[in-house]
């Protein structure tokens, strides 16, 4: 993030929550992206809460974590929780990595989840920048020296066979809604892996990669289809 994205966000009337359509009070977990932590989502969690949500912080700490462990010990749990404490479906939003550990959550636990809305998520494969690219390999060797036989030779990688990437070769049930938002401009994903091909599910918007999660037009996006995934229920 960049000081001009947040200024942007602060002066546009979306984050104030005004002409935009309000929330019904479900929960909202919302996921941070590869080496991120809560704290930087914590914009768009509050948001959400000025808007009519429910928001919850991951709780999954430094996101430079084997993904499938992530989902079974914290994340699970901090969707437990809302489940409990709303009584009804949740919804998820991830930014990059984030967005494609919430999409393998609600494959996992269709029932459970509403809608997935995904930012700059590589969706379709992991074209990186050199930066990540050396920047995963580096947290793959740590996660199996960490870990060791809790986790599969090839954690961390497209050829991984754990319930975290068989998972997100399923098809997702109807009953999720979905949305994918994307910049051509992202700089760090191609952009071109963070769509599904499926115009009603892919919003393209201006902006940079990291810039997703403090970009007005995304929270207008975001804003609209938790609505429309909300009235399907």
């Amino acid at each position: 993030m960049c000081a001009g994205d947040l200024l942007l966000l602060h002066a546009s009337p979306v984050y104030y929550g005004l002409g935009i359509q309000r929330g019904d009070g479900s929960a909202v977990v919302v996921i941070p992206g590869f080496l991120g932590t809560d704290l930087y989502v914590s914009h768009l969690h509050a948001w959400l809460e000025r808007i009519g949500y429910r928001p919850y912080l991951s709780n999954i700490g430094l996101n430079a974590e084997c993904p499938n462990l992530l989902i079974r010990y914290r994340l699970g749990a901090t969707v437990d929780k809302a489940l409990k404490e709303t009584g009804r479906k949740i919804h998820l939003i991830g930014h990059s990595l984030g967005g494609v550990i919430a999409r393998s959550l609600a494959a996992q636990r269709p029932k459970d989840i509403a809608s997935v809305i995904s930012l700059g998520a590589p969706l379709r494969g992991t074209v990186l920048h050199q930066f990540a690219l050396k920047a995963a390999t580096a947290v793959r060797k740590q996660i199996l020296d960490e870990h060791g036989p809790r986790v599969l030779p090839e954690c961390y990688t497209p050829r991984c066979t754990c319930d975290f990437v068989s998972c997100l070769q399923c098809t997702m049930p109807a009953s999720v809604a979905q949305t994918a938002i994307y910049t051509r401009d992202d700089g760090i994903v191609d952009w071109r892996y963070c769509t599904t091909g499926d115009v009603a599910v892919d919003c393209e918007v201006p902006g940079t990669h990291l810039g997703l999660v403090f970009n007005p037009s995304v929270y207008n996006i975001i804003a609209r289809r938790l609505a429309e995934a909300s009235e399907q229920e």
